[in-house]
């Protein structure tokens, strides 16, 4: 569903010319629209996944973590590792981690629709032009 929602955004973007002067419906409609994806990126994935984590994993905090071969159980417990690591620490890191994902591509995302008038330009510059100022190339 994330990737749908932000995956609209770039056939808008290039359907619609930069520098074009935007209605109150077409502000209200994309404000909408971005606070659906941000409600649903940083409110509803991080809860879906600390509710199957919880759940259906059965990631609390009384169920450690040893890894392959014990390399991380805890000095406690006759392992080697200074601290003790459990399966919730592990849930909560990955929550971060669908944080700063989706953080970066947020910030990616404004900068590609705020470059849209660069790339136009570099576009136009692109093509030959004549004396007057026309283009060589003929569209067909």
């Amino acid at each position: 569903m994330t990737a749908a929602l932000v995956a609209l955004v770039f056939p808008v973007a290039k359907r619609r010319p930069p520098g074009t002067p935007t209605t109150w419906g077409e502000a209200i409609v994309a404000g909408v629209y971005v606070f659906a994806i941000m409600f649903w990126v940083y409110g509803m994935v991080p809860h879906l996944w600390l509710t199957w984590a919880d759940n259906e994993l059965n990631w609390r905090p009384d169920n450690l973590v040893y890894g392959p071969g014990d390399i991380l159980k805890p000095q406690a417990l006759g392992g080697s590792l200074p601290f003790t690591l459990n399966y919730q620490v592990i849930r909560d890191l990955i929550v971060v981690g669908i944080y700063v994902v989706f953080l970066g591509l947020n910030i990616f995302l404004w900068a590609w629709w705020n470059d849209r008038s660069k790339r136009a330009e570099a576009a136009a510059r692109e093509l030959a032009t004549s004396d007057y100022g026309r283009p060589l190339v003929r569209k067909g």
